[in-house]
């Protein structure tokens, strides 16, 4: 009897989505970008990986945008690649979303949501900024005003 209440316990245990916070090494993940690149956790050129799960329904999503978008100019040429992921089905309106908020990150589409699973993100936005040895260091839940002058200083301290 006590090694079949063992038993599902462990079964009940993998059935847990997977959650991803400070401190926990990133999953692996391959993504295309609209650019033809491909980033990895581990393949990022050195600098801090600011990974956004979005998608165009999302309102919280939409208004974090353009921030965001300023953010990733700001620190371009500092050591920051954000990547935004989208978990749009619809091909069209991904297409459609980058060029009405004139995106100017790297940007990928997840129809399947896998690798927003990956990390254990179902609600959106979700962003993970992850060091250069694939360990995040942050996770910032729902919306983020990227503009936020303490959170760029925040920032600035990472790098």
């Amino acid at each position: 009897m006590a090694l079949a209440g063992i038993l599902v316990w462990i079964v009940a245990g993998t059935l847990e989505p997977p959650v991803v916070n400070a401190g926990d090494t990133a999953p692996k993940f391959s993504v295309v970008t609209e650019d033809g690149k491909t980033i990895t956790p581990s393949n990022f050129g050195g600098k801090l990986l600011v990974l956004n799960f979005w998608a165009s329904w999302c309102e919280p999503c939409i208004a974090e945008t353009p921030s965001l978008n300023e953010f990733s100019q700001i620190f371009a040429d500092k050591g920051v690649v954000v990547l935004g992921v989208s978990t749009d089905r619809n091909e069209k309106l991904y297409k459609d979303f980058l060029r009405r908020y004139r995106i100017g990150f790297e940007t990928s589409r997840d129809p399947d949501a896998n690798i927003s699973s990956s990390y254990g993100t179902f609600l959106f936005p979700d962003s993970y900024i992850i060091d250069p040895n694939g360990k995040v260091i942050e996770k910032i839940i729902n919306a983020q005003n990227w503009l936020d002058p303490q959170f760029l200083d925040h920032i600035q301290k990472m790098l």
